[in-house]
């Protein structure tokens, strides 16, 4: 028969039942049952607007024979003799480099910290002795920020490239199947490290060059043609140079104006890291607690406008931890990740507010929204210990009233907490912002602004902080010819698959610049 796709809704007890789906998905199809039919879930999601969640499953049903032969998802050609630098071993500079690789041209890449296994010694560092190693830490060194960062592969971006290929190459390199299928999926950060060493190793075989503990100090012009770049105190020459360095990346960013190439001021958005015991979650989102065992940590998407600005959440961790994210000494700065499981006991997310260009003093300075968040994260060092990395807390109740918390619960944070103003702390329009946004979101998500939940600060990363300009045809720099803006760094991504799906058109831009 001629492949046919039916959308089922199948309770959690079902859902582990092939089955029962198969049963369900053909009744719905109205195709009598025949073991010569074969049914595959294509699309899986959670639906928990009702009282009773349950999952809505996708399913394509027909013959065996009618299912497409799967094409090799990586075809690396012969080397044309043609070399190109990325700048950051991220996602965007991975996935870059194997398109390269697609295309016969020699991938270098350079990149500051260390190796995605070595990076544990110095994330354990700054929980033990609050020392933060500027090169490598949660946000510099093999993988990118969202290695260790629950892995999470859901974007909306879905316009910008082929989303099904970056996880068609995920699952080549170890990624479990289910990616393909899942609505909102993630690896979990104690995944994805082996994905992405599967994934230079295939990169060095193949013929490229992975540079870790290098850092790119400037870059080589040729009138306004990108021609390499100084890297550890060598002279690296390139046929074009993709600058793929992730939103944290600040001395490129000097770099670039050092030598009089264009970057902008680009918004962002900046809070606190809010965290509710996940069985609280469970209860405001899937309308029961515990949850079903079949069902997986409640997570939530929410926003509200404020004090004439958004106020959303962001990078919601469910079953996770809070995580020092700093990427220099002298700074606090928190993310959240999880790992595979999500079953940690509590729940986090940012929570953030914008920050307009216009809220900030010397608008036309490139660096204003940089040294805006600079300075958040300054401020919420100074008021701690001055040594560790402990963070400033406030129950959100108190937070939202503008006292300070007698008592601040137990957290995920291992570095601790102390009770602190974070509403003093924080910038004084995103304080507002966030105060008002919570009393908004409490009223609609009953139990999310209670007593049992708190803030931490400050969630500063959210984005970059600065767009590196290019053109929206040759994906080149406005000015300068053969220099590739790419990914989050540069204000053109947001997470793992849209930085992978940037870093692969920057690659397939530079090699027609090429030829």
């Amino acid at each position: 028969m001629k492949q046919v796709k039916v959308q089922i809704k199948i309770n959690p007890e079902q859902i582990n039942l092939p089955d029962a789906i198969r049963k369900e998905a053909l009744k719905t199809a109205g195709v009598p049952d025949n073991k010569d039919i074969s049914t595959r879930v294509l699309r899986r999601s959670i639906d928990a607007r009702s009282r009773k969640p349950h999952f809505i499953l996708q399913v394509a049903i027909g013959d065996p024979e009618t299912v497409e032969p799967e094409e090799p998802v990586f075809t690396p050609q012969p080397m044309n003799g043609k070399q190109v630098v990325i700048v950051g071993a991220g996602p965007a500079g991975y996935f870059a480099a194997l398109t390269l690789l697609e295309h016969g041209i020699k991938p270098i890449i350079i990149e500051r910290g260390r190796t995605v296994n070595d990076r544990r010694k110095d994330l354990k560092k700054i929980y033990t002795e609050g020392l933060v190693n500027p090169d490598s830490n949660y946000c510099f060194g093999e993988g990118g920020a969202g290695t260790y960062s629950d892995g999470k592969l859901y974007t909306r971006a879905t316009k910008r490239g082929n989303v099904g290929r970056i996880l068609d190459l995920l699952i080549a390199n170890g990624a479990p199947a289910d990616i393909r299928i899942d609505a909102h999926p993630h690896l979990g950060s104690n995944v994805l490290p082996r994905i992405v060493s599967k994934m230079r190793d295939d990169i060095i075989s193949c013929g490229g060059e992975v540079h870790f503990n290098t850092r790119v100090d400037s870059f080589i012009l040729d009138g306004d043609r990108m021609a390499g770049v100084i890297a550890g105190g060598n002279e690296i020459k390139a046929d074009a140079v993709i600058l793929a360095t992730g939103h944290s990346a600040r001395d490129i960013f000097y770099a670039l104006a050092d030598q009089d190439i264009r970057i902008e001021a680009k918004p962002f958005a900046l809070g606190v890291r809010i965290e509710h015991p996940q069985p609280l979650i469970d209860k405001i989102f899937y309308h029961q607690s515990p949850r079903h065992e079949n069902l997986p940590a409640a997570s939530y998407r929410i926003s509200t406008q404020a004090m004439g600005r958004g106020v959303f959440s962001f990078c919601m961790c469910p079953g996770g931890y809070i995580v020092p994210a700093s990427t220099a000494p002298g700074e606090l700065v928190l993310n959240g990740m999880s790992l595979a499981a999500r079953n940690a006991p509590f729940a986090n997310a940012g929570l953030v507010a914008e920050v307009k260009i216009e809220d900030l003093e010397n608008p036309g300075n490139p660096f204003c929204a940089l040294k805006y968040q600079a300075a958040a994260e300054k401020n919420m060092f100074a008021a701690g210990d001055g040594v560790t990395q402990q963070a400033p807390a406030q129950r959100v109740n108190d937070f939202i009233a503008g006292r300070v918390s007698k008592s601040i619960p137990k957290s995920s944070y291992i570095p601790g907490t102390y009770s602190a103003p974070v509403h003093e702390l924080l910038p004084f329009i995103q304080s507002e912002a966030l105060r008002n946004g919570l009393k908004t979101l409490g009223k609609k998500f009953k139990g999310f602004d209670s007593n049992e939940a708190k803030v931490l600060a400050v969630e500063s990363r959210t984005s970059s902080p600065i767009r590196i300009p290019r053109d929206r045809e040759t994906l080149e720099h406005v000015q300068i010819k053969g220099l590739f803006p790419c990914g989050e760094g540069a204000g053109y991504a947001g997470g793992i698959i849209s930085a992978a799906m940037d870093g692969e058109k920057c690659a397939q831009a530079a090699a027609r610049m090429i030829g």
